[in-house]
Formats: C-alpha cells, sequence, structure tokens
C-alpha cells in the first residue's frame, strides 16, 4: 500500500489485535505482590475514569482514553503485564429523565448506549482488555456492592439516621443541591421544601485523621488535587462552647446549654449574638407555639440545604426572644436568632457571632443593629481609633477588649480560651472536621437497591444472602410523580426475614458514587463471585496510573480512598490507597459562535471569510466569541466520529498529544488537526522510500558523518521519548518525533552509510509514535518487513555513549557566583578545563589580575574558582 488510507488500515489493524487478543492482561496465579514475582513481568495497571453511557463520546473522552493508551502501549512495550480495562458507570439521573422524556425504559436506553459508545471507542484503537469489560447496572455488578453494604452495617460502618434534605412537593422527590434553582425544583418550578427523612450513611468520617495524613504520601497525585483533599476533610481545632439559656417569654428553656463549635475561641469576648439553624432541635421547638417563628423557618427551607445557596443569601434572622449567658463575661448575655445562614448539617447547627471578625456575623449584626466589638487589633493600629464599619478584620494581631486575655497574638490566645471554658466547665478543646459521613440513599429508581427490608416489629433487617441481588422490577411506571420503586404495587412488598411479618423493603438507591467507589477492584478479577478476589487484587493494585477530569478530584477520589480502607477492615482485602498515581487532564476547548439572534451556531456551521466569520449557508455575519469549554449548550462541539471518519484516528489522537501539555486546557482547531494530518502523511512517506537499506543491513565503516550523527539523534531521541511519556510531556514527545523526522529527510540518499542509517532511524520512528499513534505505525512496521506485531515488540533501548552530546556546556563560577558559561570537550581532562576556564574573558575581569587560590573542576558539571 503506497496511499496512506487511514479508515481502512485503522479497521484492518483493529481487527487483528483483537483477534490475536493482544491486550488481554495475564491473570495471575500467584498470591504475592506483582514485584515480588521474579518469574514472570512486572504488573502496571493503568485506568482512565470510566465513562457514564450517554450514547455517544465527546473530544473530553477522546483526550482522555488516548492518554491513558499512550501510557498503557508504552509500558506494554517495555515488558510490563499491563491491565488497561474500559467499563460503564451506567447508573445515574439521565437514564431515569430519558424514561420520563422518550418512554423508553432506562435500562434499554442504557444498553443501547453503551453499544454505540462501544464502536466508538474500539475506532480510535485503545488498547482496552474488553474481556474485563463491566457495566455497573447490572445484578452481577451490583450484586456485590449490596454484599458489601451489609458488610459494612453489621461493622458499624453504615448507619441509618434522619437527615435533612431538598423536598420537591411537585415531583414528590428529593432534590440534589444542583437541582434547585433560585429556591425551586429544576424540572417542576415548585419551591422546594427542607424536609427530614430517613437516610443511610456510611461512615467515612471514622478514616478522617487516616484520609488526612495519607495524602502527604499520595506524591504521584497532583499539589492541587492533594490540597483540594486536605481541604475538603478540613480538620480543624477549636473548642466545643455551651452557652446556657437564662430566661425567655416562658422561661420554658432556662437551663438548657446551646452548644457551639468555633475555631476562634480568641473571640469570645467580641460575641453578640448566637444564631441557630431554622432546623435546629430548638428552633423546631420554639416553631411549634411561635407563628412568626415557624414562618421564618418555612422561608429559610426555600433555600435548600446547599451550603453555597445559603452563603449567597442575603443574611435574615428571627429573634426568639431567648438570651444565654455568656460563658467568659459574669453577668453578660446574647440574644438568640434563628438565621437563614447556618445550616444543621454543619458543626452544631448553632454559632456565636462575633461581628467584628467574621464578614457574615457583621453583615448579620449590621442589619439587625447588634454589638459590633472588636478584639483583634491589627499590628499598625491603634486601639484608641480603631473601628469595624463594613469589613470585618479577619487578619492576625493582638487581642483587645478581652479582660485578662488582652495583649495575646490570636494562637495564646486560642489556648487561654481552651484554659478557660475548661476552668469554668463551659466549653472544652476539640478537634474536628468538616468531612461529614456519606449519605448514600437516593429516592430514585434507576440505582442499585439496598438491600434492607423494613419490619414494624423487627426494624431495619438485612435482606438474606441467598436472597441477593435484589433486582430493580422492569415494570414501572414513569408517569406518576416520586420514585418509581415506592409507586411500584407489589415489588416492595415483602415478608420480614426474621419474624415472617408483611414488610416493605427499602425503595431508596444508593447513591451512583457507590459504584464508582470500587469499580477498579472489580476489573481485578471480574469474573470472581465475591467480586473480586484478594489475590487478584493484592497483585494488581494499587491502580499505577489513574486518569481523569479534576471535576471528580473531591468526591470520587475520596469516597474510593473510603472504600478501600472500609473493604479492608471487613476482609475483602488489605489496601488503604487505591491510586499511586494521578493525572488530572485539561478541558477541549473551541470557540464559540452567534448568529444575529443570539443562536448558539455549531463550528460545521460557520467558515472564514478573510478575517471575518460568516454562516456557511447564506454568508450572513456572525458573532466569534471566547473560546470555552466544549458544551452542547453553546454547540461549541466537534463530532469525534466526523474527525475519525475524515481524518481518522490516529490524526485525532496525535492532535490531542502534540498541542499542549496534558494538564492544561486543550483548544480544538482545525489547522491544528490538518497539522497532525499532515505529518502522519509525512512519516507515511519516510517508510514507503525504496531507498533505504535492508532491514538486516548493517553500518558500513566508512560511514559518512552525516550518517553517523543520524544515529546519534536517534538514540537521543528514545532517551528524551522515553523520558517525556513517564513524565507526561506528550506534547514535547511529539516534538521529538518532529526533530527525528525531519533529520532523516534530510540525509540524502548518497551518503556513505545513508541507507543503514535511515532504515534504522524510520525503524525506531515506528516503534517510538506506536504508542501515540498506533495503526500508522502497525502498518509501517510491516511495511519495513516485519511479520511480528508492532504491539508485541519491545521499546527500543537506547545506547547511552550514542546519545551523549559530544559537548557540554558548564557554569563558571568566582566565588560561589556564576560569571561565565563555556563550552567543552564532554569528559575533557580538568587541565584542559580549567585553563579554557581561566582564559574567559568574563572570568578575567572578576579576577582583577589575581592568581587563583584553588580551580576545582567538577567534570562535565561546574568550575569553581576561589580567588
Amino acid at each position: 500500500m503506497t496511499h496512506y488510507d487511514a479508515p481502512a488500515i485503522e479497521k484492518k489493524w483493529q481487527r487483528r489485535w483483537e483477534d490475536q487478543g493482544c491486550f488481554t492482561a495475564d491473570q495471575p496465579a500467584s498470591n504475592q505482590p506483582a514485584n515480588n514475582q521474579p518469574d514472570s513481568k512486572p504488573k502496571y495497571y493503568v485506568l482512565e475514569m470510566f465513562p457514564y453511557p450517554s450514547g455517544r463520546i465527546h473530544m473530553g473522552h477522546v483526550r482522555n482514553y488516548t492518554l491513558g493508551d499512550v501510557v498503557a502501549r508504552f509500558r506494554r512495550a517495555q515488558g510490563f503485564n499491563v491491565l488497561h480495562p474500559m467499563g460503564w458507570d451506567a447508573f445515574g439521573l439521565p437514564a431515569e429523565n430519558a424514561a420520563m422524556e422518550r418512554g423508553i425504559h432506562p435500562g434499554k436506553w442504557t444498553v443501547e448506549n453503551i453499544a454505540a459508545m462501544r464502536t466508538q471507542l474500539k475506532s480510535m484503537g485503545l488498547s482496552y482488555d474488553w474481556d474485563r469489560e463491566l457495566a455497573t447496572c447490572t445484578p452481577d455488578y451490583y450484586q456485590h456492592e449490596q454484599r458489601m453494604f451489609l458488610k459494612f452495617l453489621e461493622a458499624g460502618l453504615a448507619y441509618r439516621k434522619e437527615s435533612w434534605v431538598n423536598w420537591d412537593p411537585v415531583e414528590n422527590t428529593v432534590l440534589a443541591n444542583e437541582q434547585v434553582v433560585d429556591g425551586r425544583g429544576w424540572r417542576s418550578g415548585a419551591p422546594v421544601e427542607r424536609r427530614l427523612l430517613s437516610q443511610w450513611f456510611l461512615r467515612i468520617t471514622k478514616y478522617a485523621d487516616d484520609l488526612l495524613a495519607a495524602i502527604d504520601g499520595l506524591d504521584r497525585w497532583p499539589d492541587r488535587v492533594r490540597l483540594m483533599q486536605h481541604n475538603w476533610i478540613g480538620k480543624s481545632e477549636g473548642a466545643r462552647v455551651n452557652f446556657r439559656i437564662t430566661d425567655g417569654d416562658s422561661g420554658a428553656y432556662a437551663g438548657r446549654d446551646i452548644e457551639v463549635f468555633t475555631t476562634r475561641p480568641d473571640t469570645l469576648y467580641g460575641a453578640s449574638f448566637i444564631a441557630i439553624a431554622a432546623n435546629h432541635p430548638l428552633a423546631r421547638d420554639i416553631a411549634t407555639h411561635d407563628q412568626g417563628a415557624a414562618d421564618f423557618a418555612a422561608e429559610c427551607a426555600t433555600l435548600g440545604t446547599s451550603e453555597a445557596a445559603v452563603e449567597t443569601a442575603d443574611k435574615k434572622g428571627y429573634d426568639t426572644g431567648l438570651r444565654v449567658a455568656h460563658p467568659v463575661i459574669d453577668g453578660a448575655t446574647l440574644p438568640v436568632h434563628i438565621a437563614n445562614f447556618v445550616l444543621m448539617d454543619y458543626g452544631t447547627g448553632a454559632i456565636f457571632g462575633c461581628p467584628a471578625h467574621d464578614q457574615r456575623d457583621l453583615d448579620f449584626a449590621t442589619a439587625y443593629g447588634l454589638p459590633v466589638l472588636p478584639v483583634v487589633l491589627p499590628e499598625d493600629a491603634d486601639a484608641a481609633d480603631f473601628a469595624i464599619t463594613n469589613t470585618a478584620y479577619t487578619g492576625p494581631g493582638k487581642l483587645i477588649n478581652s479582660g485578662p486575655w488582652n495583649g495575646l497574638d490570636v494562637e495564646a490566645g486560642k489556648q487561654a480560651a481552651f484554659k478557660t471554658l475548661s476552668d469554668t466547665g463551659s466549653g472544652a478543646a476539640e478537634t474536628t472536621f468538616r468531612l461529614r459521613d456519606w449519605g448514600v440513599s437516593r429516592q430514585r429508581y434507576w440505582g442499585c437497591p439496598i438491600p434492607i427490608i423494613h419490619c414494624d416489629a423487627c426494624g431495619a433487617v438485612p435482606v438474606p444472602d441467598d436472597q441477593l441481588p435484589v433486582q430493580l422490577p422492569e415494570d414501572v411506571d414513569f408517569t406518576q410523580p416520586g420514585n418509581p420503586l415506592a409507586n411500584h404495587p407489589s415489588w416492595k412488598h415483602v415478608d420480614c426475614p426474621t419474624c415472617g411479618a408483611k414488610a416493605t423493603r427499602e425503595q431508596d438507591t444508593f447513591d451512583t458514587f457507590f459504584e464508582s467507589s470500587w469499580y477498579f477492584l472489580r476489573y481485578c478479577d471480574p469474573k470472581h463471585p465475591n467480586g473480586f478476589s484478594a489475590e487478584a487484587a493484592h497483585y494488581w493494585m494499587p491502580v499505577d496510573q489513574y486518569i481523569g477530569g479534576v471535576e471528580h478530584a473531591v468526591l470520587h477520589l475520596l469516597y474510593s480512598r473510603f472504600f478501600t480502607r472500609a473493604l479492608s477492615e471487613v476482609g475483602y482485602l488489605n489496601l488503604d490507597e487505591p491510586f499511586a498515581g494521578l493525572m488530572t487532564q485539561g478541558m477541549v476547548c473551541h470557540q464559540t459562535f452567534q448568529d444575529q439572534d443570539g443562536k448558539w451556531l455549531f463550528p460545521t456551521d460557520v467558515e472564514r471569510d478573510g478575517d471575518d466569520w460568516v454562516m456557511r449557508s447564506d454568508k450572513s455575519a456572525i458573532t466569534a466569541g471566547r473560546i470555552e469549554k466544549m458544551s452542547k449548550s453553546k454547540r461549541n462541539v466537534v463530532d469525534p466520529e466526523i474527525i475519525i471518519d475524515t481524518y481518522g484516528a490516529d490524526t485525532a489522537r496525535l492532535f490531542m498529544l502534540s498541542d499542549s501539555p496534558p494538564e492544561r486546557d486543550l483548544e480544538w482547531t482545525e489547522s491544528g488537526v490538518e497539522g497532525a494530518s499532515r505529518f502522519l502523511k509525512k512519516i507515511w512517506r519516510l517508510a514507503t522510500d525504496d531507498s533505504i537499506a535492508a532491514p538486516d543491513a548493517t553500518m558500513p565503516d566508512n560511514a559518512d558523518p552525516k550518517s553517523l550523527d543520524l544515529v546519534k539523534t536517534v538514540h537521543k531521541t528514545i532517551l528524551a521519548i522515553s523520558k517525556d511519556i513517564e513524565e507526561f510531556r506528550f506534547n514535547r514527545a511529539v516534538a521529538q518525533l518532529h526533530t527525528l523526522s525531519n533529520a532523516i529527510s534530510n540525509l540524502t540518499p548518497d551518503c556513505a552509510g545513508s541507507p543503514e542509517a535511515r532504515r534504522m532511524a524510520i525503524e525506531n520512528l515506528t516503534k517510538l509514535i506506536a504508542p501515540l499513534t498506533p495503526h500508522i505505525a502497525e502498518e509501517m512496521w510491516h511495511m519495513l518487513g516485519h511479520d511480528s506485531m508492532l504491539a508485541d515488540t519491545a521499546w527500543p533501548v537506547a545506547d547511552p555513549a550514542l546519545a551523549a552530546d559530544d559537548e557540554v556546556e558548564i557554569g563558571v563560577q568566582v566565588n560561589g557566583k556564576l560569571r561565565a558559561t563555556i563550552t567543552l570537550p564532554r569528559d575533557c581532562p580538568n587541565d584542559v578545563a580549567e585553563a579554557k576556564a581561566l582564559a574567559s574573558e568574563a572570568v578575567s575581569r572578576y579576577l582583577e589580575g589575581k592568581t587563583p587560590k584553588r580551580v576545582i573542576v567538577v567534570p562535565n558539571r561546574i568550575i569553581n574558582v576561589v580567588a
């Protein structure tokens, strides 16, 4: 084949890879760790975050999976036993929405989407072990997580409690915070209510200290992701303070304590009010006999349970008429308000307000005429005239207006507060975490059923093991409001396994993060009857390289880290951290376009007209907007299938790798894609050159220096590209390939040794580009006369002597300061290096005619002149 026919070549090699099982991982029989098995290959587990089966892959998928595929092919060529699986995060709300909107069952919709996306992914030439494919919506998968949950329940890692949720009264369902828009349900438009429902939780807080401490050991994770994990866990050193109610309208609450956790006990002298959540037990009690409190609580309920929504809302409150004793000022009392900015799920559901040093508290105090007393004085301020106006002071300083604590800095003030609270019995130092236990109940149909049966006599009873899996009913009605499982006429009705009485199934399903928190373990042994074997997990885990979007940097990764610890506790495996290495790729972006009416346009709708953009159909003027993340809503998307059909998968892969470092955003441009296509055609022509030597040719003794230089360039390129792939600098690897291809093209056939040098260079170029653009590489390898599969061929190894430069640049220091840079032959004698350094004009100038006391030569690195 002399013409580069990308579609034909790619289909050909995809078939051959599949027929020969090139990417099937070898499953170990031993239970020894991978690297302790001298008779086998070392293992390497590379995994990209698995996709939701929406029906079509997008460019974000293409980038993510190409990055992982490069790593997998590179490690396989290096001799590793590579596990590179693919599956589907197949439960979730979109399938349920599709059922309501299109009248199609979520299961059918999901299975059809998986089939379509599997075909699309295979067209990219990804080196997946498809024998390990899984879909989380199948009973074969979710039966295992039902057993895991029951093990967690038995170990005290799962429990049920009442929790406040966003409730849509029209849809009769719970809404996620993201589904509450301006206080209304995203679909019904009805005002959202807060409701107290019984929910299932996993006790992730048990591992809070360990999850936090272990972050320091994740040295192959991006710093920003480690910081996000650290902040989400949010360890806080503070104090738990009791504010005792002194009186009220009826005196009914006198003597009861309101408990507050604070990280700033040093500011207690500046307290001017207590604020409690609208659903705090005290507030709920007051609302039973105070209509004003009840009305205010109802107003607060429309905000939902989102911390972000509460923070951005206007600060409002209701004065309960109650007062509490100040814990550190004898005889002083503070008013108690119900406030819309305090959430019951955070801390104790109560705070003390110190308006001078917290902006939220200041906004509230200003609105309700409450005192603002500064108690921390900035270092450069005068206590006599320091005052707080519109902005709270949150910086360091010395304490003022704080009785015996005056003059202490903030940290010393905290220690003094801890002692005072302990001595008076009104509080104590305490460590707490921002992290909350994981609520896993969802009032949805398309999820894993929670394996619990509710009996009036026996309570919550685990489903017996021989009745697992609890499967979803197929005959569900999505036309009625609410949870289809709750509305089903028969599925929920069962007998209690303990006493035989009439009972009902749990009608909530698991949060879909449940499935994605252990799927990487299922890949280790996907046919095992217990979900996975401890031996297989022992061999394959942890994942050596995990790749995915930074949007999953907190919850998915944190829940997965929790799951491995919890599964270890209940006997499934012995592992703490699931992911040894993590790479978070940037987004794929494209310019946006709008017509004269402001309607968003697809890139295929527009074209260039000189320096302007116009409609392709009628040449009318349009507005070219910002370059933004590809999104369906703004139509700045490019269909990968069209690109693959037009240019080939290798071109799409190469562009994704060449344009920017993988952790940064990438702008999709037609010119960039065309550039990638031109480069592939260029290297194709190199492989079709009939002037290169035969496969078994060796370099002649009289080879021209130019031919030898090409051989040296090849060895340098092998070293450079190997290092670039190791360090995820794929764009630099592509640049190295361009440099090598240019060097091959520039060596004329008439130089002695040129045919042999070019043959050697082209063969190595083919090996080096194989992880990036595997189809064209396989075809070139075949065209170069090889019968073996390139996918099974070892990675090239550079000769360090040939890869080394003949000359080196080294710095010359005079009395410890860099004064010159000189070029020397590599490994030259020290006296030669010393002579050249001293002969340097810059060095002579700084010596000022003095004879050096000493010259220290570190070969090939640096020269130190001591004057």
